[in-house]
């Protein structure tokens, strides 16, 4: 406590981090709210919209921008008294009404018909802070709209120029794409050289926007925030599991936000799970259907499920559990076919990941940790299309000065990187003594997909904290629950005269058994079945994910499924009955107790269990570079492939990828 300081705020004396702004200070130590525009937590002080106002007693005759000056600069009051400042005196209260006055100059009174109404910062401090007339009668100063893409919309007429967005798209997204030209009243922010954005994390401007400048195109004009139901839940677009809210209007999803975890995702989410929400709505599945004479035809519940228990009973069945199943789910799955004697698999890549070991395949490391790393080795991994969070997370360590080095494809990752070699022999010259210490070595799937990984993970294993990079949300979850069988997928496959596809769609299932398809979205997995079983998607059932550091995060229902599909967990409950072997839960609370005793650490939720390096054996490491395993960054799952949002941001990455060709 020694080394904290006193000062009173508003006639309270409190004791604060010197390093800390007043504006800090007064939230964090004082509880007292101060308005602002340009602050944010996250981003660099601007000191632009002056909303920020304090006096300090005894300094300048004016008003100072708490978000701009430290408690340290304060100087001592009268015989050496604790500093002083106040957030509500006459001089206050005059100054931010000043800065409001002129904030309102040019803004245009949109409010009807702006997509910030009713979330809008310009509105709540013009409630506090405003007047009901201009005493200006100049011309209203107007901008020409920019042309962003298809994400982000452009009103900037209501742009106040707080520059959080070109900050952000700056320092932690790393695309300058963005800046402001001009000075006064021709300042505009504008983007470079009048092209579309790039950056795979382009939507977090809107959030950022204080005004109606940005907003979200694909949500313009459909609903107001008082008329949206708000739920906390878990994406599953990636692995990361970021942490989001789902808004809906009666069964329809509207729009996903991301909510703050420092832990996962901080408060920043990739436009492949903030925009996908039109892809839960088309290609559904919503009714049984059951393969006649090469056709498949509708079915009723009853008659889906006595033909998927009649393919089942005593034959041998090979239980497949996809990318985005819950835990629940792959539970209720193994509990099924183990019980039948079948076999039950979930890397269904190939991947070499080793049952048992959770610090080989969870990784001993957590994602909040490499922004403290001193340096930062990736390895058979493109983070900024893997996981664009986790990618601005290695950014902000290579900002905070840490060193950052690749083996791998060679890539823009929007950060400087030493780069290695692209091949597993690269690893095995490794100088460990050079690199040792606080180093945190991110492993992607390009090492789990070699038979040498075990080798490979062995020597990094040495280099530093281990995380794992995986693609499937449903992965780490499913490899806790042992869902695996020796030989991998074609172990699984062997001999098999039925399938239970639970939610596969990105393999090609062999030909000849039986393929009973359990999922949400017509994709390749329901082309490929026999009988299909229309299933919920994340938002519409309630589930636990384990992400990819191996931490348990509970995703709740924000919106009822279509038709007559079912939730995961009852449709397997259920085909269970069917057969004549009921699983022993008839609700999910009783699956999860069971669930909780087979695995413990399920129970701990938003915690990451501390993992150990297991025996990895004396492999040794072969030659080859390392595979590419995502070949479309908005094409990765059956919900993107049925939005039309991520056809048309693939189409424009495609577009840009290809060199342009010069006039004749």
């Amino acid at each position: 406590m020694s080394d904290l300081r006193k000062i009173i705020i508003d006639g309270t004396e409190v004791e604060a981090d010197p390093t800390m702004t007043l504006l800090q200070a007064c939230e964090m130590v004082a509880d007292i709210e101060i308005p602002r525009f340009c602050y944010h937590e996250r981003l660099s002080i601007a000191g632009n919209c002056r909303m920020c106002l304090v006096e300090v007693v005894g300094g300048p005759p004016k008003p100072a921008a708490s978000c701009a000056m430290q408690v340290k600069d304060l100087r001592p009051g009268k015989d050496g008294a604790p500093p002083e400042i106040r957030t509500t005196s006459p001089m206050v209260k005059k100054a931010r009404e000043g800065v409001m006055e002129f904030l309102l100059i040019n803004h245009p009174l949109d409010c009807p018909i702006c997509d910030q109404g009713g979330e809008c910062d310009l509105q709540d401090q013009a409630m506090a802070y405003g007047v009901d007339f201009s005493r200006f009668r100049e011309p209203k100063r107007s901008v020409t709209n920019m042309d962003l893409g298809p994400l982000v919309g452009t009103h900037m007429t209501r742009c106040i120029s707080c520059t959080r967005c070109v900050r952000f798209i700056t320092e932690v997204a790393g695309m300058p794409e963005l800046g402001q030209t001009g000075r006064g009243e021709d300042a505009e922010i504008t983007s470079y050289l009048g092209q579309t954005l790039d950056s795979e994390m382009q939507g977090n401007i809107v959030d950022l926007c204080p005004v109606g400048a940005l907003t979200s195109k694909p949500y313009a004009f459909t609903a107001r925030p008082w008329e949206l139901s708000k739920t906390e839940t878990i994406d599953v677009m990636d692995a990361l599991g970021s942490n989001i809210r789902v808004d809906t209007k009666g069964r329809e999803v509207m729009r996903i936000l991301p909510r703050n975890n420092d832990g996962v995702n901080e408060e920043w989410l990739a436009d492949r799970s903030r925009y996908v929400w039109d892809g839960l709505k088309r290609q559904r599945l919503d009714k049984p259907y059951i393969r006649e004479n090469g056709k498949l035809r509708p079915a009723t519940w009853p008659e889906a499920l006595g033909a998927a228990a009649d393919a089942m009973r005593g034959k041998t069945v090979a239980g497949l559990v996809g990318d985005l199943a819950p835990v629940e789910a792959a539970f209720a799955l193994k509990q099924m076919i183990e019980g039948q004697g079948g076999r039950v698999e979930c890397r269904l890549d190939g991947a070499n990941l080793i049952p048992g070991n959770r610090g080989a395949y969870a990784g001993t490391a957590t994602v909040e940790q490499i922004e403290d790393a001193a340096r930062v080795l990736i390895v058979g991994a493109n983070p900024r299309i893997e996981a664009p969070v986790l990618n601005s997370r290695i950014r902000k360590a290579w900002v905070n000065g840490a060193d950052i080095a690749l083996i791998g494809e060679g890539v823009n990752l929007t950060y400087d990187y030493a780069h290695l070699g692209t091949g597993a022999s690269d690893v095995s010259k490794l100088d460990l003594p050079e690199i040792d210490g606080e180093t945190i070595v991110v492993v992607g799937q390009g090492v789990f997909l070699r038979d040498d990984a075990a080798a490979i993970l062995s020597k990094l294993a040495g280099v530093g904290g281990i995380v794992t990079l995986h693609h499937a949300a449903s992965r780490v979850g499913a490899m806790d629950l042992d869902a695996v069988t020796e030989g991998g997928l074609s172990g699984a496959l062997d001999g098999a005269d039925a399938i239970y596809a639970l939610g596969v769609d990105e393999i090609d299932i062999p030909a000849g058994p039986t393929v009973i398809y359990q999922g949400s979205h017509g994709d390749r997995g329901a082309h490929r079945a026999d009988i299909i079983l229309p299933a919920a998607c994340y938002t519409e059932e309630t589930g636990i994910f384990v992400n990819t550091e191996g931490r348990p995060q509970l995703a709740l229902r924000a919106n009822f499924a279509p038709g007559e599909a079912k939730e995961n967990w009852a449709i397997l409950r259920a085909l269970s009955a069917e057969i004549g072997a009921a699983l022993p839960f008839d609700s999910l609370r009783d699956l999860r107790a069971s669930l909780f005793k087979a695995v413990p650490h399920m129970r701990a939720i938003d915690a990451v269990p501390l993992n150990e390096m297991g025996d990895l054996g004396n492999g040794t490491i072969a030659d080859g570079d390392f595979a590419t395993t995502i070949d479309d960054h908005y094409l990765v799952n059956p919900i993107c492939r049925a939005s039309q949002l991520m056809a048309e941001l693939s189409q424009h990455a495609k577009e840009r990828k290809q060199a342009p060709l010069a006039a004749e």
